[in-house]
Parts: structure tokens; sequence; C-alpha cells
């Protein structure tokens, strides 16, 4: 496995307690994003490097570059249709496109668009973004905010056939984390992820990273 691990209790200090956060692992080239799937598509992914069976370009698909919020959503991998974990590493240039074009699934004033403007670029937009409530290893709500871009249209295939540099599936990991405790939970290395700057009113982010990248 090419992930970068840590011991969850080491990363806490430098997590964020509170605000819109992204955690992610990246370096200067790549960021890793998690998706979930059943085994026809997740086992033809991660034996392909890319998606093939199974996998439709008519429907919006989510990432999420945070990996306990994945864990929350899927159930640690026991989910029905969600057996398959799959750390999908991204071309940087395209992750921060999807950022600097995505378009928040609720209207917030904060983005400086009035509700009509809003509702027209949701429309138009092929990145949706939402932000929900991270979550620790029990699946317990934390008060520090998850991000989650939803991709379809011509997006989803330029993410499908430009930026996925390579797609990993990671579900033993997950089944061997699943039940440890988390004085020994081992998870992979993220830190605050720094949006581009054009991207930070659009996503709302409360407190962004001002440097350039950590190795992950």
């Amino acid at each position: 496995m090419t992930l970068v691990l840590e011991p969850y209790a080491d990363q806490l200090p430098h997590w964020p307690n509170i605000g819109r956060h992204i955690l992610a692992q990246f370096d200067d080239e790549s960021v890793v994003v998690y998706q979930v799937y059943r085994p026809e598509i997740g086992l033809y992914a991660a034996e392909h490097g890319t998606f093939g069976a199974g996998f439709s370009f008519s429907r919006m698909t989510w990432i999420k570059p945070n990996f306990l919020w994945m864990m929350f959503r899927s159930g640690w991998g026991t989910k029905e249709g969600q057996e398959v974990t799959l750390a999908i590493r991204l071309r940087r240039a395209g992750f921060d496109a999807l950022l600097c074009g995505a378009v928040a699934s609720s209207h917030h004033e904060h983005d400086g668009r009035n509700e009509t403007e809003w509702r027209h670029d949701l429309k138009a937009s092929t990145v949706r973004l939402q932000w929900d409530p991270d979550h620790d290893p029990s699946g317990a709500p934390v008060q520090r905010r998850a991000i989650q871009l939803g991709i379809r249209g011509e997006t989803l295939q330029r993410f499908v056939h430009e930026w996925i540099l390579a797609i990993e599936n990671v579900s033993e990991f997950v089944a061997a984390q699943r039940t440890r405790e988390r004085s020994v939970l081992l998870t992979p290395r993220e830190r605050v992820y720094p949006a581009p700057a054009d991207a930070l009113q659009m996503l709302g982010m409360t407190n962004a990273a001002s440097t350039k990248g950590v190795d992950a």
C-alpha cells in the first residue's frame, strides 16, 4: 500500500478543532481522495487503474479527501454496495480545478452571490460542494467540517481520463483498522490542504492553510 500512515492520536494536534477545512494526504504533485464501491466497480478500477465495469458517466460521483469522513459514510466498508474502498491519487492541478469550479449545494451569502445567481450557477456547474460534520473513528460527529465534492459531465470525464494517477484498493487496511482502539489506530497521514487563494471565498473556508504543501 502506497498511503503514508500515521497513528491517529499523533495527528490530532495537527488538525483544527472547528471550522471548514480540507484534510488530505498530498504532496506537491498529487492529492489522495477516497471513494467506495461494490466489488464489481471497485475491483475493476483497482486492477485497471481506471473506471470501467459498472461505472456510470451519466451520474454524479462523489469524492472525499478525508479518510475518516469516508469511513463514517461507508461504516468502515461494511455497508452494502460500499465494500471496496479506493484510494485515488489525483493530479494536484486537477483537484485544485475541482475546488475552483465547485458550487455549494446550499446557498450561502459568504460566496458573494444572491440566491438567483447561486441557483443559476448550481444548475450549470459540473462540480458540487458540500460541507458536512467531520467524524471521529467511532462515528461521533465533531465540530470541524469536512468537504466532499460531487463531479459530473465533462468534469467527470476529465477526472477519470486526465487527472487520476493511480487507484489502490485499501479495503484490507480498512478492515484491519476497523476495530482497533484509538491509541493504536493507524490512518492515512493528513494535514490541512492549502486551497487555491481564488477559491477560498466560494468554498467558504474559515481558516485556510497558507503553506505550499507538506510531504505526505
